[in-house]
């Protein structure tokens, strides 16, 4: 069974059941371009955005109560995710979100209408336009439920970036006491423990909570009740100064109406800036995976196993948990350049290319946010093999760079070539040392806290 409904382009059938309409309808017809979908934190969102216009125009009068009511049942529904198939259109369509609002206005209509008693279609009852999208634009309501839905993300990211945080720092105390050879372009460098070498990385993921925690500021600021253009043209002035308080009131955010909504409408730069946050933590995600990949093929720690390795070589097993959080990484830093790229293609007063930026911007940070839940608990479960960090420690040359403040280059350099010329004789860099300098300095020396400690203590130099 079907039913007929009509714009100004025409008429068109749809099925009987659809709690979508036309407008849906016709933007289904004509953007087939991917298998993505709208992402659910949108559509949550864009929901609370709809409940907090509907009750500010009930309380401003301007919209009757039966018909608010039936409407903020509707919006509740969708933001507890009971109707997210009735969403199907891709994200890549244009007019700057106009399809995705038409979306909901038709879906939470339709709903309305049901919970009235009557049928889908039905929009004298319930009209998605003049009812349910009152008082709005795509152009006020879109890029104000990206910034709900990116508070929103940014919130459940923070959580998991401290947990990552709190891994790292749990790895740092344990390994504080296991020395072993730091290195520099890929190559043996100077002594210092495995738990500084995890502090680095703890101290990274440190800063990335703190920049996402900041970042929160920058896109507080939103454009509803602009309407088109900014301007709030075809609203009323206590319905603009009110729906941002219901806005508020619905979230939990501290969101304030931009002074300026011209400025709010027409320009994105403020996701640029959470773009560019949300890259430096990819940017750590994927050197940190690859620090602790490089580790594992030496020996110095042990990562978890998860799962069989090849389908060929048996018994072999693979960093699939790092492979997989640099792969999301770099996904999540590419969608950050799609960020930067749509909003520098807004032209005057909108950007046309917001459902890009919002499908990129969102996807970021809910890739990210996985990353760092997957990894928390990974790097939770590494182990050390202290026996292999030690023997590259006392076997390798390059540990006399710590006896320099304390004997001299030149007679370090000349225990270095005493070593080098040993033939018969199978001993550690480390054994040699003591044998010129005694047991008890050497120790001393290439201990744990020396190692660690701001430069050496002045009093201690001899020459």
């Amino acid at each position: 069974m079907n039913r007929t409904e009509k714009d100004s382009l025409g008429q068109m059938q749809i099925r009987s059941e659809n709690l979508w309409g036309i407008h849906t309808q016709r933007a289904l017809n004509n953007f087939k371009l991917s298998s993505c979908k709208i992402s659910p934190a949108l559509i949550k969102s864009l929901a609370i955005v709809k409940k907090a216009c509907c009750m500010a125009n009930l309380e401003t009068g301007k919209l009757k109560k039966q018909k608010a009511e039936v409407i903020i049942k509707a919006c509740d529904e969708i933001i507890e995710g009971k109707h997210n198939d009735w969403f199907p259109l891709d994200p890549f369509q244009g007019g700057a979100g106009t399809s995705m609002n038409m979306n909901m206005n038709e879906v939470i209509a339709n709903l309305a209408i049901k919970m009235a008693g009557s049928k889908e279609g039905d929009y004298s009852v319930v009209h998605p336009l003049d009812d349910v999208n009152m008082h709005q634009s795509t152009n006020d309501v879109y890029p104000t439920a990206v910034k709900v839905a990116v508070l929103d993300g940014l919130k459940n990211l923070s959580r998991n970036i401290e947990g990552l945080q709190g891994s790292f720092q749990g790895k740092e105390k344990e390994f504080s006491d296991t020395v072993k050879i730091g290195r520099t372009e890929m190559q043996d460098a100077v002594p210092m423990t495995l738990g500084a070498e995890f502090s680095a990385f703890s101290e990274a993921i440190a800063r990335d909570r703190w920049r996402v925690f900041k970042c929160e500021e920058r896109i507080r600021q939103v454009n509803i009740g602009g309407t088109a253009i900014g301007t709030g043209l075809t609203a009323p002035k206590s319905y603009i100064f009110l729906v941002i308080e219901k806005l508020r009131e619905l979230t939990g955010f501290g969101l304030t109406r931009g002074e300026n909504a011209v400025d709010q409408t027409a320009n994105s730069d403020n996701f640029v800036e959470v773009a560019g946050i949300l890259k430096a933590h990819a940017a750590n995600i994927i050197k940190i995976c690859n620090d602790l990949r490089m580790l594992n093929l030496l020996g110095e720690i042990k990562l978890d196993i998860v799962q069989a390795g090849s389908s060929i070589m048996p018994g072999k097993v693979n960093p699939v948990i790092l492979e997989a959080a640099i792969q999301a990484a770099l996904r999540s830093d590419s969608d950050c350049n799609l960020v930067s790229e749509a909003a520098s293609r807004a032209t005057l007063q909108i950007n046309e290319f917001m459902p890009l930026l919002s499908l990129s911007i969102l996807e970021a940070i809910e890739l990210l946010s996985n990353v760092d839940k997957m990894l928390t608990s990974h790097v939770k479960a590494i182990r050390v093999d202290s026996q292999i960090c030690m023997n590259y420690f006392e076997n390798n040359p390059t540990i006399v760079t710590a006896f320099l403040p304390y004997i001299g280059y030149e007679a370090c350099e000349n225990i270095l070539k005493e070593f080098y010329e040993l033939k018969d004789e199978k001993i550690s860099i480390k054994v040699f040392l003591k044998r010129k300098l005694g047991d008890k300095k050497v120790e001393e020396i290439l201990s744990p806290s020396n190692l660690m400690s701001l430069g050496y203590r002045d009093n201690e130099k001899s020459t």
